[in-house]
């Protein structure tokens, strides 16, 4: 028995090709002593094997425990075989091709092994700028299809060198199998280009370091497209980049050499720099120092927090250790630098991403003064991911680069589900038995090109995944172009449609990514989403049941003078509080400065085009707009913003003794109001505020569904730091769990997944009675 020999074939599910999985699985084999062979496929990565019943076994354990880093494993399965190559060695042989089962990784940071060989003057790859191995690099956004293999990316056009080839071929070589190994010789280069689209320079990166240091305006082409960067110390720069990107008070994101350089700017807590260096590289919103605004004069203007993201790429690198003067090594990495970069996506007028070159020179034409490019295409558009630190991590405020298409896993399996999400900062899903794959940000659906992308994104995850959805999830919303969307979409498929409510599917969006199947408590506040009723909600406590729920409470409607408008516009929002608490008269006299009050007062003394809404996030507004905060908005969101950084800086305070009323199930907030109509101190009156309504939403939930032990929170509120940080306190005390969104981000870019969720539900007959789905 000592003698016997199997042979079986292993099949591994999940993210393992492009991520080193198959060199892997070979040193594994070689240092067991087995034969057989390994391979890539369209369902993940097949091994068939041959050895002794104890050594065949301790690989298939080891394939998990010991995975490449950038692997992510869904399952790992045996069976007996009869074995297909008689060889006496274990080889890597050709990829095949079928129905998807697996998915491309993401695309990462360069590796520290990979910038030793960068910042070696003795080095082949000294200075190269596609530098790249199995650990790191791009996979998601050069990718055409599966298997994942050369042949399959935008490295198709770039033969290998012979010493790339020996890399490449060399079991012990960490590029052993790297798809897109290159090096100066044979791969792709960079090269800089003034606005006419004309050669500058010997030296790119030398050349565009010397215009940035200048106050020029740069347009880089990176992993997923192209940045506008300027000098951030150079507030001339900065407001030009404003004036011409058309983005007068938005926040830039900062890209800083390191953790060193980022503590000269922002406070940060134990944990905080570990997660800046993270493979995926998201920017990390982080509280400013007292000297950030003056350092960075116009970059994220009365905001408490700073974007700052690290370097990713080997140009992002050179770029800093151009300006470090080219230091040999890697310490200067470790050591503050100076140069502080503006990287804006290179998205005019709200547009899809700039990603190729021609299209660069035209739609930046008027934007950018020249153009640090390279010529390997980017095949798949993919914007920066955005997060902030939270208790228990990270916490997404829009999830893209690094993290797309990773896959979250559901509670169940079932057929196929296409879900195409809502307006703002729309994401699609689909779903494949118990994995739901989520779009890389697509954007707000207001023009022609950013819907012309949601349907990119679509055809593309279809083809990837190799799945032909069983149904289409869209928002309720009838005018939505993703709604019409999913109709042509179903129509053309025949395909059935399935309307989902929209904060039913935020609350189940943070079930989903929890596995959680039982029936929850929900709170959903977020700026507006269609209600069953066909009235704006936003201020919801809901029962989430499957692919069912019902409302149990929400807060009292405020008017909305001018429909939509009023949802730009705080002051607006704060008419209407004067108007509902008796003080119609003083809007006039209070809002002097803007030429609408009087027909605003006239309309909701006549009830007039007043829509009523719950929306939190009109809320926030209103009391904004009473604190005289931010009397018209910019960029959505920004009185909200605004006033929680005030809060923060405030600090702790209590909450308004008799601030908020609940009646019938719902939450009243006119008392708060009612103090903040007379508050002077704006930094008071929003840490009153944000404490009142805290203490409010816990002693609302406590009264409507008593002895509840937890509760999802969801919708784009759940994004403002010193309300969850108050509230998840606050329900704790009482022994009540805040579920918290982690995979997606809280607001609507994560309601696709919620979407997905029902509707598998919907597919499965897990649906239950009460306020169902249309």
């Amino acid at each position: 028995m000592s003698n016997a020999i199997v042979c079986q074939n292993i099949r591994v599910s999940g993210v393992v090709q492009g991520v080193g999985f198959r060199p892997f699985v070979w040193r594994l084999a070689k240092e067991l002593g087995l034969t057989g062979w390994v391979r890539n496929d369209s369902r993940g990565v097949e091994i068939e094997v041959r050895g002794s019943p104890a050594k065949v076994k301790s690989l298939t354990e080891r394939l998990e425990r010991e995975a490449p880093p950038l692997a992510r494993i869904n399952s790992v399965t045996a069976r007996e075989a009869v074995p297909a190559n008689l060889s006496d060695e274990f080889v890597i042989i050709d990829s095949r091709s079928g129905r998807a089962a697996t998915m491309i990784g993401h695309d990462t940071a360069v590796c520290r092994d990979c910038l030793a060989e960068i910042f070696d003057p003795t080095n082949r790859r000294w200075r190269y700028a596609f530098t790249n191995c199995t650990n790191c690099g791009p996979r998601y956004t050069i990718s055409r299809g599966l298997p994942y293999d050369r042949a399959r990316t935008s490295l198709k056009p770039f033969a290998m060198c012979p010493k790339c080839q020996f890399e490449y071929r060399r079991p012990a070589d960490r590029r052993f199998h790297a798809e897109a190994n290159c090096c100066p010789k044979c791969g792709p280069q960079i090269f800089l280009l003034d606005a006419e689209g004309h050669r500058l320079a010997n030296d790119p990166i030398a050349g565009a370091l010397a215009m940035l240091r200048q106050g020029k305006i740069l347009a880089i082409k990176g992993l997923g497209g192209f940045h506008l960067a300027c000098d951030a110390r150079n507030a001339v720069a900065v407001a030009v980049l404003r004036e011409r990107k058309h983005r007068d008070e938005k926040p830039f994101v900062v890209m800083l050499a390191n953790a060193p350089s980022a503590a000269q700017l922002v406070q940060m807590g134990i944990g905080e720099p570990g997660l800046m260096t993270l493979p995926t590289r998201p920017a990390i919103l982080l509280k400013k120092r007292g000297s950030c605004d003056q350092a960075l004069t116009g970059v994220a203007p009365g905001l408490a927090w700073l974007g700052v993201m690290l370097p990713y790429t080997p140009i992002q690198f050179l770029l800093f250790h151009e300006a470090a003067k080219r230091p040999p090594g890697l310490g200067w990495l470790e050591r503050s630098q100076d140069l502080a970069l503006v990287m804006t996506s290179a998205n005019p007028g709200g547009e899809p991403l700039v990603t190729g070159n021609s299209e660069a020179l035209l739609r930046l034409y008027g934007i950018a003064d020249a153009f640090l490019m390279h010529d390997r295409d980017i095949v798949t558009r993919c914007d920066d991911s955005v997060a902030r630190i939270t208790t228990g991590g990270l916490q997404f405020i829009r999830r893209a680069r690094g993290y797309a298409p990773r896959a979250i896993k559901m509670p169940v399996s079932g057929p196929s589900v296409m879900a195409v999400g809502a307006w703002f900062k729309n994401t699609i899903c689909l779903t494949r038995g118990d994995e739901a794959f989520v779009s890389q940000h697509i954007g707000d659906l207001d023009n022609a090109a950013v819907c012309n992308f949601l349907e990119e994104c679509v055809e593309q995850l279809v083809k990837l995944l190799g799945v032909e959805p069983a149904i289409v999830a869209h928002d309720l919303h009838p005018d939505f172009h993703s709604t019409r969307f999913a109709a042509d979409f179903a129509e053309q498929r025949r395909l059935p449609l399935l309307g989902v409510q929209h904060h039913h599917a935020h609350a189940a969006a943070v079930l989903a990514e929890h596995g959680i199947e039982a029936s929850t408590l929900a709170l959903s506040l977020d700026g507006v989403g269609i209600g069953t009723d066909g009235t704006a909600w936003g201020g919801e406590l809901l029962r989430v049941d499957g692919a069912s729920f019902e409302r149990l409470g929400h807060v009292v409607p405020l008017a909305l003078p001018g429909g939509d408008r009023a949802a730009n516009e705080p002051w607006r929002m704060a008419a209407a509080v004067l108007h509902q608490l008796g003080r119609g008269d003083e809007i006039v006299h209070r809002f002097a400065a803007q030429q609408a009050a009087p027909a605003v007062a006239q309309m909701l003394a006549d009830n007039i085009h007043c829509p009523p809404t719950t929306s939190m996030g009109r809320m926030f507004d209103a009391a904004a707009g009473l604190l005289g905060i931010k009397p018209t908005m910019a960029y959505e969101g920004q009185a909200a913003m605004l006033m929680e950084g005030l809060a923060q800086r405030y600090g702790d305070t209590l909450p308004l003794d008799q601030g908020w009323r609940i009646e019938a199930g719902c939450l009243d907030l006119l008392p708060l109001f009612a103090a903040l109509c007379d508050e002077r101190n704006a930094e008071r009156g929003a840490a009153l505020f944000h404490a009142t309504l805290a203490a409010a939403l816990v002693d609302w939930l406590r009264v409507v569904a008593p002895g509840e032990k937890a509760v999802a929170g969801s919708g784009g509120c759940f994004l403002n730091e010193v309300l969850v940080r108050a509230l998840r306190a606050r329900l704790g005390a009482q022994g009540v769990r805040l579920i918290e969104a982690r995979q997606v981000p809280p607001n609507d870019g994560g309601l696709a997944v919620g979407q997905a969720w029902i509707a598998l539900q919907h597919l499965v007959g897990r649906s239950r009675s009460t306020d169902q789905c249309v």
